[in-house]
């Protein structure tokens, strides 16, 4: 199976399944010499880990990470990162009626058609039990980009048909995860919480926005032909399961705007060139541009649900079924410190390739 690898300098490789012995990752390329501490890991993996609040899965896994090689004394080596998170509450007796049927909107079919086998143990390597790997990497990018002067922030800004009607203009951690939701905006989030909540009673789900920021972000990260910054956040930010769309700056909505409204105006400023406004997102010709870096992404409706639905079996007979096992209701509270590590991730492999190229 390929596609486990991600990035060209920092690179990531990771394995295991959602109802294994456990999940890991080998984080190869990091740099000698940085201090990074085993709780500052764990505090990533606690942001997305399940059964933290009620509008989760009730799933219970405390995703304590062991560091396994790469580190001496909190101090990177310079060799390869391996860490490991066990599978402590996998209930695979939850997924047997499962196995002879298709779920609508799952992997089981494509899988099936493309591997000859499947794992339907809460989707084996398909799940999104994967990203706990991706969550430890992305800390340890995370605080090689912090020493940089490089901070990531995301939040929920949709959920459903309710979203927030004006972004912050100044996010920080403590205001994004003081509610579950992890919505900066109390009125929005408590609004989020009761529609997540009437759902997850009704056996149905829903879907939701997420929006990042990125600052202190320099100028000239970035490729500007196949390696555009931009493209690589897509790449990084679609591979995430159940994310369905990737918009930068002005996005769709540009499309609607003219050439004299939309194009961003260059000034010098204290901080050096930078423009006027940032319909850019931050990027121009596949390369960063000093300016804050901001994206959405947007994730369709859980997949698993209680309400009866139509199928096929294996044999293509049409059967009727309904979800079990621990799912979310809505993925995008658990979702935003996964994009922060894909982000980090995707930032940290040019932050090392911008190093190498420039004199």
């Amino acid at each position: 199976m390929r596609g486990n690898t991600f990035g060209r300098i920092f690179q990531i490789h990771t394995y295991g399944e959602s109802h294994g012995a456990g999940i890991g990752v080998i984080v190869d390329g990091c740099p000698a010499g940085y201090t990074i501490t085993r709780e500052e890991i764990q505090t990533e993996l606690d942001r997305r880990r399940p059964g933290q609040s009620s509008l989760t899965t009730d799933r219970q896994e405390a995703d304590p990470v062991q560091i396994l090689s790469g580190m001496l004394d909190d101090v990177t080596t310079g060799t390869p990162i391996h860490m490991f998170i066990p599978n402590k509450d996998a209930r695979s007796k939850d997924y047997g009626p499962l196995a002879q049927l298709y779920r609508p909107s799952h992997a089981d079919f494509t899988w099936q058609n493309k591997f000859g086998i499947r794992d339907p143990r809460g989707g084996g390597r398909s799940s999104a039990r994967e990203t706990a790997a991706r969550v430890a990497a992305g800390a340890i990018a995370r605080i090689l980009l912090v020493q940089e002067g490089v901070a990531i922030h995301s939040w929920v800004t949709q959920v459903g048909p309710i979203a927030m009607k004006h972004q912050p203009e100044h996010p920080d951690r403590s205001l994004i995860d003081r509610h579950p939701v992890r919505c900066p905006d109390p009125e929005t989030a408590r609004e989020m919480n009761d529609y997540i909540t009437q759902l997850k009673e009704a056996g149905d789900s829903t879907g939701g926005v997420i929006m990042t920021r990125v600052t202190g972000c320099p100028p000239g990260w970035g490729e500007p032909v196949f390696d555009k910054l931009h493209a690589d956040l897509g790449k990084a930010i679609l591979s995430i399961n159940a994310c369905k769309g990737f918009e930068i700056g002005s996005g769709f909505e540009g499309v609607a705007w003219k050439g004299s409204e939309h194009n961003d105006q260059f000034v010098d400023t204290a901080q050096g060139i930078r423009t006027t406004t940032n319909h850019s997102g931050g990027i121009q010709g596949g390369i960063s541009n000093g300016m804050p870096i901001e994206f959405r992404a947007a994730f369709k409706p859980v997949a698993t649900i209680r309400k009866e639905q139509q199928t096929v079996d294996k044999d293509g007979h049409s059967v009727q079924f309904s979800g079990t096992g621990r799912h979310d209701p809505c993925v995008v509270p658990r979702a935003v410190p996964i994009i922060e590590a894909m982000t980090a991730l995707v930032l940290a492999d040019h932050f090392l390739r911008q190093k190498t190229s420039k004199r």
